[in-house]
C-alpha cells in the first residue's frame, strides 16, 4: 500500500513538473515560433534533397534515411535527459525532502537547472545586457510573422520571442504638431432670446461685423433676428446701420449663415422703412433662392423674405424677371415649397399692373396637375385663388382680346385658351371638403 502511494506521488510530481517545465519553457527559454517554422522548413528541404539524391542513386536510400534520423535525434536530444533520469532525480530529491510538496519542488529545481544549462549552450539565442536578443548572425523573422523588431535588435533593446501575427503597418497619421490648434470656444455676451436695448444691439452688430467665425456669426444673426421680431428693435437696428451689416452675410457660402441672415431680414421687412433699405438686396436674394438646393432651409427662408417684400406693390417689379422660375419651382418643390411659392405668386396676382408679365411667363404644362382633387386642401385653395385673380385681371385689363400676344407655353394659354384648366376646376365641384367646394363654386360663377 505504501509503494502504491509513493508511485502515485511520483506520478503526480511528474505531472506537476511537466507543467512547471512548460512554464519555464515559455517564460525563460521557449523557442520562437517562427524559428520552429524555419527549422521545420529546413528539415523538410533537407529530406526533400535527400530523397532526390536517393532517386538519383537508388543504392543510397537506406544510408540517407539513417543520416536524417540521426540528425533529428541529435537535435531533439540536445541537453535534455530521458524520462528515467528525470524520475531518478525526482526520487532522490523526494527522499531528501519528504512528502508530495518536497517531490514537486525537487522536480521543479531539476527541470530549471536543465533549462538553464541548455540555455547557456544554445547557439540560436544571444544574451545581451541581461535580456534575450536575436543573434546578429540570424535574419529578423519579422517578415514571416515573427515578433522581432529590427531597430530594437540593433540598439540592444528587448526583442519579443512570441509571434505577433501580421506585422503592424506604419501609421500615416501626421505628428501631433501637424494638427491644427483647437479653437477656444467664444463666450457670446448674450443669450439668443435676450431682448436687448440699443447699446447691446450695437455690440452684437460690432461682433457680427468684425468676426469671421461662422459660429459667432450664426449666434449673432439669431440674436438679431429674435430682437427684430419686436417693433421698437426693428427701428433701432435700422438706425444703428444694422441692415447692411446683416445683408452682407447673404454673400457667404455657408448656407446656415445665409438662412439666419434671411430670417433676420425677414423680421426687419415687416415695416416699410426697413423695406426701403432691404430692396437693394432683393435681386440677390431672389437669384440665390432660385439656384440653391431644392426644398432646403435656406430656400424656404429666402422665399419667406421675398413674400414679405412683395406684400405691397412698391418692389414687385424688381422680381418680374423671375416669374418663369417661380412657376417651375411651384411644380418641382415639395409640399411646403409649393405653399410658400403660391403665397408669393398670389401677391403678384393681386397687383393688376403685374398681369401682363404674369400671363406672358413660360410655365410647365404639368402645372395643371395642381388642380387634382387628391391634392392637399391648402394647395387647392391657393391654386384656385391664383386662377381667380388672374381671371379677374384678364377681364379688368382687357387681355381677353390679346391672344396673339402670348405663346402656347404661357400662363395665359394654360389658364384661358386650352380649356383644360376649366375642366379640372369643374371636376372639383364635388370635392369632399366644404371649403374647397365653396371656393370652386365662387370661381365658376366668374367664368
Amino acid at each position: 500500500m505504501g509503494r502504491t502511494r509513493d508511485a502515485g506521488c511520483v506520478a503526480a510530481g511528474v505531472v506537476i513538473g511537466a507543467g512547471a517545465c512548460y512554464c519555464v519553457y515559455k517564460l525563460t527559454w521557449g523557442r520562437d515560433e517562427s524559428e520552429q517554422i524555419w527549422e521545420d522548413n529546413e528539415e523538410t528541404s533537407d529530406r526533400a534533397e535527400t530523397e532526390k539524391k536517393a532517386q538519383a542513386k537508388p543504392g543510397s536510400v537506406a544510408s540517407a534515411r539513417v543520416e536524417a534520423d540521426t540528425v533529428a535525434k541529435a537535435e531533439v536530444g540536445l541537453g535534455v535527459k530521458s524520462d528515467p533520469d528525470l524520475k531518478a532525480e525526482a526520487h532522490l530529491g523526494a527522499q531528501s525532502g519528504g512528502g508530495l510538496e518536497a517531490k514537486a519542488r525537487a522536480l521543479f529545481s531539476t527541470l530549471k537547472e536543465q533549462a538553464s544549462a541548455k540555455m547557456g549552450r544554445g547557439g540560436r539565442l544571444g544574451v545581451g545586457s541581461g535580456t534575450r536578443t536575436l543573434s546578429s548572425s540570424l535574419p529578423c523573422p519579422g517578415g514571416r510573422g515573427g515578433g522581432c523588431h529590427p531597430a530594437r535588435a540593433r540598439t540592444g533593446g528587448k526583442a519579443s520571442g512570441k509571434s505577433k501575427g501580421k506585422p503592424k503597418s506604419k501609421s500615416t497619421r501626421p505628428p501631433p504638431t501637424a494638427w491644427p490648434a483647437r479653437r477656444v470656444k467664444f463666450n457670446f455676451p448674450y443669450k439668443i432670446d435676450d431682448i436687448l436695448g440699443a447699446t447691446d444691439l450695437q455690440k452684437v452688430l460690432n461682433i457680427l461685423e468684425r468676426s469671421n467665425d461662422p459660429f459667432i456669426q450664426e449666434v449673432a444673426l439669431v440674436t438679431l433676428g429674435n430682437n427684430a421680431a419686436y417693433t421698437f428693435n426693428q427701428n433701432a437696428i435700422r438706425e444703428l446701420g444694422g441692415v447692411p451689416i446683416i445683408a452682407k452675410m447673404i454673400k457667404t457660402k455657408d448656407p446656415i449663415i445665409r438662412e439666419k441672415a434671411y430670417n433676420a431680414l425677414n423680421n426687419l421687412s415687416v415695416i416699410a422703412e426697413n423695406q426701403g433699405k432691404i430692396k437693394t438686396y432683393i435681386s440677390q436674394v431672389c437669384d440665390d433662392t432660385m439656384i440653391c438646393r431644392l426644398d432646403s432651409a435656406v430656400q424656404m427662408a429666402g422665399l419667406r423674405l421675398l413674400t414679405n417684400m412683395t406684400v405691397t406693390n412698391h418692389y414687385q417689379h424688381l422680381l418680374s424677371y423671375s416669374f418663369p422660375d417661380f412657376f417651375a419651382l411651384l411644380f418641382l418643390g415639395n409640399h411646403f415649397t409649393k405653399i410658400q411659392i403660391m403665397k408669393l405668386i398670389i401677391n403678384f396676382t393681386e397687383n393688376p399692373a403685374m398681369t401682363r408679365e404674369l400671363l406672358g411667363s413660360k410655365v410647365p404644362s404639368e402645372l395643371i396637375s395642381l388642380f387634382n382633387k387628391e391634392r392637399d386642401r391648402e394647395i387647392l385653395l391657393n391654386i384656385l385663388t391664383i386662377f381667380e385673380n388672374i381671371n379677374d385681371n384678364i377681364k379688368s385689363e382687357g387681355f381677353a382680346s390679346s391672344r396673339k400676344e402670348f405663346s402656347r407655353s404661357s400662363l395665359f394659354f394654360l389658364f384661358k385658351e386650352s380649356g383644360v384648366c376649366v375642366k379640372k376646376i369643374k371636376a372639383l365641384a364635388n370635392h369632399n371638403d366644404l371649403v374647397v367646394k365653396v371656393k370652386v363654386l365662387k370661381v365658376l360663377t366668374k367664368l
